[in-house]
């Protein structure tokens, strides 16, 4: 009984050293959240194009991610010039997707759809744009839907 009860102690001690030595270990404690708050308000947006003019609905040609704080990154081959054409026309996008002066395009139907579904700055974005044939869409004005 006296072995049983030792054998025990024993145990119990060695699985604490390991918990204990699990916690000591470097990089252990970056594994649990910190429950800091960061300086930035989120902003990370996916942008679409869509072949037609219901996105729910039709099919996605392309998709990126694009994230602007706390610095431009993600999949949009340029997410500078996209984040600063994002802040510069926020609250009216349709300015980033008019298309630029001079651009002369045909009157041929064939709808492409961008849009930008995500959070800029903390607050819910959703956006979609129905450009009347693929022309419209390469001579778009802003960075934002350049991809």
């Amino acid at each position: 009984m006296r072995s049983i009860a030792r054998s025990l102690g024993l145990g119990s001690a060695a699985m604490t050293l390991t918990a204990l030595s699990a916690l000591a270990w470097p990089g252990a404690a970056d594994a649990a959240p910190t429950g800091t708050e960061s300086l930035y308000a989120p902003s990370a947006i996916v942008l679409s194009i869509t072949a037609g003019e219901n996105p729910a609905q039709d099919r996605v040609l392309r998709a990126v991610t694009l994230v602007c704080a706390p610095a431009p990154g993600g999949t949009h081959p340029s997410p500078a010039a996209a984040c600063a054409d994002l802040r510069a026309h926020a609250t009216r996008l349709d300015a980033s997707a008019e298309p630029g002066p001079g651009v002369d395009c045909t009157r041929e139907w064939n709808p492409m759809t961008v849009t930008a579904d995500g959070v800029w700055q903390g607050r819910r974005l959703s956006y979609s744009y129905t450009f009347a044939n693929p022309c419209g869409l390469r001579h778009a004005s802003g960075a934002l839907f350049r991809f």
